[in-house]
């Protein structure tokens, strides 16, 4: 693929609700352009977006892929995200390093929930956005209603340079109210406005132009002064009104169809900002903050914004270059990971082709195979030029698997495969529980962690089978307890004797205590570490359900030793019987973990939501309306929300959404707690 300059390269986020066409939209402006030589058809498995098995096997697309279009010679880097909200993680990576959103809304369904949380991301990331009325084509599509449904989600001012010509069945064509011209089918040749659509088009206009004159001071003197503004004037006062985020222009398009092309593009490569148009990226320098404007003359600093695991060609690096330029064959600085990366051939991806391309400039988004240290969220630039681009905040993951490895064999690769797959997504996560001893993989729903087994699987040959967690509760004491134990043993030779009193008593701010409070020498303090070794380890056993003691001061007050039989290992194992002892004495009670979460929903979902809540043991901490949508905040136990995306979304059709972190321990209420036991006991027998 030939060089693109800074001024030439436009890089454009498709984001929105799954299904509203975003990846047909990029197949058909690739096809249009020349980029292909037929179209691609999602049913089929035919797409360059879609090329992963998993996504022709599900027929939704699961990771963001680069789709870059070249017309009228500028480079639009189409990144084409998925909808389906488990795989938000893929359109923060993308949004973090285009520089506007094309937001697709299907004509018939309207604004959706994937559209409301794509936009929402835009605005996190102050990102100019087009909303394009897509798929005017089918049955019911209705432009109106659907411009409508945006309006009703967003204080933004939409202003419409575009009409479609017909609807449903009749949708032929676009109409430019800006350059007043009617474009038939892909839009490769112009024609009069229809008679029909005249008034419509000039009222509009005068909005269009009244728009322009506001995004920039002197045009808004001239047009105030009753001077007419030429069309050169008008786009500049566009441009900068969409720059600012003061007007967002809707576009009309059916990506299946082929219809409305050539406007479309248009519209991307006159309104929407050149990376050297962009507010200058700041970094964290050697000096603190650093700005980086996108010229090629900078220091060179390129955002890995991500990776992924190929079973032919290893490992491909994706990364956008932020200041400098790069060329094939050179040796790049890993700052985050102080280490020297070798680049060899640079290439463009086009879904999952690679055009090698020799010299990359500032501000284009680019791929190279086979980096040694380097993962997603690194920055990459010269050795003698420290700089860190910042990462943006991903959400906590919302649902978790225990991961069992299918063979012994496996189970050697699962931490090595674990570790490649969350290195790849910023949105999974894995640890080791201590307190359950189970492998946690944590994601965003139910199809994100099956689309990582899958991909264990099938990229790197790890067989993993998957159950509910089990959760991890905690045991503690109510009280003060105490209980002797004398532990004796002869059978020959020399035995072993050991007497232990403890007193154990609640420790709310602290894990564990040992004090030794033994006067007049009845125990030698050399025994003292092997009394503590015994309880700690009974504290990591558990005494009522297997799970780990905390929150416990332990005090030795007396005991009895004798000086032949007497040994550590006769201690040890005397502070055992005696800690179990003293803990049900002390009133044993399970402590279960609390999580903070915050459930948004439409309005008319909240009584479902709150009735819900009722049966899950919830606190509710407060009710909110955000953006006409209601939020409630809840305390809830972890055992109750281990698949609530899934309740959620049923309860809601899709609309709701949660966040929810860890927030405190609190005592189990006792039925519950003899069901755990019982539980355990049984798995134990």
């Amino acid at each position: 693929m030939k060089e693109y300059s800074t001024q030439n390269i436009r890089n454009i986020a498709l984001a929105s609700h799954s299904g509203s066409g975003k990846t047909m939209l990029a197949e058909a402006l690739l096809f249009f352009t020349g980029g292909l030589t037929r179209l691609g058809d999602i049913n089929a498995g035919t797409t360059v977006s879609d090329f992963q098995d998993e996504e022709k096997r599900r027929g939704i697309s699961i990771s963001t892929s680069v789709v870059p279009v070249e017309y009228e010679n500028v480079k639009i880097n189409l990144l084409d995200t998925p909808g389906y909200t488990d795989f938000v993680g893929e359109v923060i990576s993308a949004m973090r390093v285009v520089d506007g959103v094309l937001i697709p809304v299907d004509a018939v369904a309207g604004c959706e929930v994937g559209t409301e949380l794509a936009w929402s991301y835009a605005d996190d990331f102050e990102l100019p956005r087009f909303v394009v009325i897509n798929m005017m084509d089918r049955d019911n599509a209705n432009f109106q209603k659907a411009l409508d449904s945006v309006r009703e989600m967003t204080s933004m001012r939409l202003i419409p340079l575009q009409l479609p010509w017909g609807e449903k069945a009749e949708f032929s064509g676009v109409i430019d109210v800006l350059g007043n011209k009617a474009y038939k089918g892909n839009g490769k040749e112009s024609g009069e406005i229809p008679a029909e659509y005249q008034d419509q088009v000039e009222e509009l206009r005068m909005e269009i132009i009244e728009a322009a004159a506001e995004g920039n001071d002197d045009l808004l003197m001239k047009y105030l002064e009753g001077e007419t503004l030429t069309e050169a004037e008008i786009l500049i006062g566009l441009r900068a009104a969409v720059l600012s985020r003061s007007i967002v222009p809707v576009l009309v398009a059916s990506g299946t169809a082929e219809v409305g092309m050539a406007p479309l593009l248009d519209a991307i490569v006159k309104l929407m900002p050149s990376p050297d148009q962009m507010p200058a990226a700041i970094a964290e320098g050697a000096k603190g903050e650093e700005e980086l404007p996108a010229t090629d003359s900078g220091p060179f600093a390129a955002y890995v914004w991500k990776t992924t695991a190929d079973p032919y060609v290893g490992k491909i690096t994706y990364f956008r270059v932020y200041s400098g330029s790069v060329s094939s064959d050179s040796k790049i600085w890993n700052h985050h990971e102080d280490e020297e990366e070798r680049f060899g051939n640079i290439h463009v991806m086009r879904g999952k082709n690679q055009l090698d391309v020799k010299n990359v400039h500032a501000g284009d988004i680019v791929a190279v195979p086979k980096l040694n240290f380097t993962s997603t969220g690194h920055t990459l630039g010269d050795e003698g030029h420290p700089l860190k681009l910042p990462v943006p905040h991903y959400p906590t993951a919302l649902y978790r698997v225990a991961v069992i490895p299918a063979t012994q064999a496996d189970s050697a690769k699962l931490s090595p495969t674990l570790s490649r797959l969350c290195e790849e997504d910023m949105t999974l996560s894995w640890k080791q529980d201590t307190t359950t001893k189970e492998t946690i993989l944590e994601g965003m729903g139910g199809q994100h962690i099956d689309v990582a087994i899958r991909k264990a699987k099938d990229i790197f040959q790890t067989e993993l089978n998957t159950q509910i967690p089990k959760v991890p509760y905690q045991e503690t004491i109510s009280k003060k307890g105490s209980a002797q134990y004398r532990h004796k043993k002869q059978s020959g030779g020399s035995g072993q004797f050991a007497e232990v009193h403890m007193r154990l008593e609640p420790l709310p701010d602290q894990r564990f205590e040992f004090v030794n409070e033994v006067f007049g020498g009845a125990i030698s303090k050399n025994y003292m570490p092997a009394i503590e070794k015994g309880v700690k380890t009974v504290m990591e056993e558990g005494v009522l359900a297997g799970y780990p003691v905390v929150n416990v001061k332990v005090a030795v007050f007396d005991g009895k030793e004798h000086p032949v039989d007497s040994k550590p290992v006769a201690f040890e194992i005397c502070a055992r019987q005696v800690f179990k002892m003293a803990f049900k004495e002390a009133g044993g009670v399970l402590l279960e973990p609390i999580v903070n979460a915050k459930v948004t929903v439409p309005e008319e979902n909240m009584g479902d939501i709150l009735g819900d809540f009722n049966t899950r043991r919830a606190r509710v901490q407060g009710m909110d309306t955000k953006g006409g949508r209601s939020v409630v905040s809840a305390q809830v136990p972890l055992a109750e929300m281990q698949r609530y995306t899934t309740d959620l979304r049923s309860m809601t059709g899709g609309r709701g959404m949660f966040e929810m972190e860890f927030s405190h321990y609190q005592q189990l209420p006792s039925h519950i707690a003899e069901e755990v036991i019982a539980a355990n006991t049984k798995e134990e027998e």
